[in-house]
């Protein structure tokens, strides 16, 4: 690589560095709009009039990438680009401190949106009577929202008057909201098995929350398979470790009893009550840190709230200290536990985990219970594996 770089040389040149990971190609098209948001400098011409670019060129288009990925805006993206090499470290952090505030503020916005559609579109059959009225109102609200500021709240109470003649039908509601599971967002497409799709439909139950599908992750590959290797494992009653008693007290212990799988705490103190407090208690506990290092083979780890636990666990599988036949990695936190789940899904070993800063005691033993309620109701269902793995 060198100086005079055609905009097709570039686009290559950056896209080889993102293989094929990369979530959106690179292309020409691309490059002249970041010349247009001034994201990219106007690059030097060559008699013919063709764009010529430079190695500093190809790093900086690098940057824009990866921060796009990373889910940053365009706009938030031009600003870091421009302050961080001038400005100071706690001006940088004001400025993303700042961004993360008008993105929240978006996120809210959109949540509120949603909520509302869920309650319209969330309504069981009996329910639905008035839906016809419900989004005749809502039109009428629209026309008349700056007069009639009263009229949403007078709607819901109309539609909430019918719930109280029958329990919530959840599986009726969960097919009009969620999206279309049988088909996962990788490229090219796969398809997810019957036992996946249940698999996210009881973490949906668990948290309320649709959009939680986006963010699970769980390992597919042939030599790596979730849900293969936790059926294996649960047939013949693997040992099941939790990071906290909250956990414990979550799974479903009838049927894990009835696989034989024992289950055992590694932050057995019943008082603790946080995340916070499950992380400084294997900070300070030299016998919990060795104890990570020391689980047993093929057992089935669950980490809902210390991610330091997951991080100890993923060391000591990379000195080849330890071999779990599954991790369930759902430990909550804001700089620790994303970087945790990273590593997890790094480290070689089948994993069940959701990105960034969700998770949860309650999601992770719900991942547990949801797999262990296949195996005992379908224990003959190959559905979740590709042709590869059943040959």
């Amino acid at each position: 690589m060198g100086q005079n770089l055609t905009i097709k040389e570039l686009t290559d040149a950056v896209g080889e560095s993102l293989g094929d990971d990369g979530v959106e190609r690179v292309t020409p098209r691309m490059v002249r709009h970041y010349h247009q948001l001034g994201l990219m400098p106007q690059p030097t011409r060559s008699s013919g009039n063709y764009r010529l670019y430079s190695d500093q060129d190809v790093q900086r288009l690098k940057r824009i990438v990866a921060l796009k990925q990373q889910g940053f805006q365009l706009s938030h993206i031009h600003k870091l680009l421009e302050v961080e090499p001038e400005l100071e470290q706690e001006a940088l952090m004001a400025q993303l401190q700042q961004q993360y505030r008008t993105v929240m503020q978006q996120i809210a916005h959109l949540r509120q949106t949603a909520s509302a559609l869920e309650g319209l579109l969330g309504r069981d059959r009996p329910c639905q009577m008035i839906q016809a009225e419900a989004l005749s109102q809502l039109k009428q609200l629209e026309v008349e929202a700056q007069v009639n500021l009263n009229g949403l709240d007078q709607l819901w109470s109309g539609l909430d008057a019918q719930v109280h003649a029958h329990p919530e039908a959840f599986q009726e509601s969960l097919q009009r909201l969620l999206p279309d599971l049988s088909v996962y967002g990788t490229s090219p497409p796969e398809t997810r098995s019957e036992i996946e799709i249940d698999l996210l439909s009881q973490l949906v139950l668990a948290c309320g929350d649709v959009s939680l599908v986006s963010f699970v992750r769980l390992s597919r590959k042939p030599e790596q398979n979730a849900i293969a290797a936790a059926r294996h494992a649960l047939q013949v009653g693997c040992p099941i470790l939790v990071d906290t008693a909250m956990v414990n007290a979550t799974l479903d212990h009838t049927r894990l009893a009835h696989l034989g799988c024992s289950v055992e705490t590694l932050i057995a103190n019943p008082h603790l009550h946080s995340a916070t407090e499950a992380e400084q208690e294997f900070w300070y506990s030299q016998a919990l840190q060795h104890r990570v290092s020391h689980l047993p083979k093929n057992c089935i780890l669950v980490i809902g709230y210390a991610p330091s636990i997951l991080l100890a666990a993923c060391d000591a599988i990379e000195e080849g200290m330890i071999q779990p036949a599954l991790i369930i990695g759902m430990p909550i936190g804001f700089s620790h536990a994303p970087a945790a789940k990273r590593k997890l899904m790094r480290s070689g070993v089948p994993y069940i985990t959701i990105e960034g800063t969700l998770g949860g005691g309650l999601l992770a033993a719900t991942s547990l219970n949801a797999l262990v309620e296949s195996l005992l109701e379908k224990p003959d269902c190959h559905c979740y594996l590709n042709e590869s793995s059943r040959s």
